[in-house]
């Protein structure tokens, strides 16, 4: 066991390092687990910036994108905590314009979705991101009950499960009439194909999807 706290800063982001009662466990980092996972090298980031210069949702986000590649690479244990727990992996709009912009091509939208199946795996999730969750959730059921992605559905599903019931309700009338929303949701053939993707993905996830 190594106790010890140290306090500096990395590079000009100033970010503090609390680090105690840390047993090292090599190859069994969030970086490591991450590699592992989805085959992106977080060593390739030289920290450029430029992923965060071009991030639509950078200046909302209490971790900048950066900033999480730059602590993974410190594979510090403290780290994974703040990481795990931070809104930004939740804000993240996989738009990939880091990716576009990155010299060394990190695939950074890949990690901030490693970074969110583990928040949710160990029960870290952000206060603040519940109903970006909830969201995901009602998408992806919606997904797996029809092969495909029905609005009224989507919404009704998402509003069951965060209770926001009056949350832009008043946009609903003219969607409808614009024909953008069916209340009869449409499936694709082979529906029970898709049911058992969506088995096997919580299997192997440990009962999350």
């Amino acid at each position: 066991m190594i106790f010890f706290c140290i306090k500096r800063q990395l590079n000009r982001f100033n970010i503090e390092i609390v680090h105690e009662s840390i047993e090292t466990k090599p190859g069994n980092s969030l970086k490591s687990r991450l590699e592992e996972s989805v085959g992106v090298i977080v060593s390739h980031c030289y920290q450029c910036g430029k992923c965060t210069a071009g991030c639509p949702l950078n200046e909302d986000m209490d971790i900048k994108p950066n900033q999480v590649l730059r602590m993974l690479q410190a594979e510090l244990p403290g780290y994974e905590d703040r990481l795990l727990s931070s809104l930004s992996i939740w804000l993240c709009l996989a738009c990939d314009t880091c990716y576009s912009r990155c010299p060394q091509e990190v695939k950074l939208s890949q990690v901030m979705d490693f970074l969110r199946q583990e928040s949710v795996r160990q029960n870290k999730v952000n206060p603040k991101a519940k109903d970006i969750l909830s969201f995901h959730k009602a998408f992806l059921e919606t997904i797996e009950k029809n092969g495909k992605l029905n609005e009224v559905w989507l919404t009704l599903n998402y509003k069951l499960k965060t209770l926001n019931m009056i949350q832009d309700v008043q946009k609903a009338p003219s969607m409808f009439f614009k024909g953008k929303l069916n209340p009869i949701p449409g499936r694709i053939q082979h529906v029970k194909e898709m049911e058992k993707i969506f088995q096997r993905i919580s299997e192997n996830e440990g009962g999350e999807k």
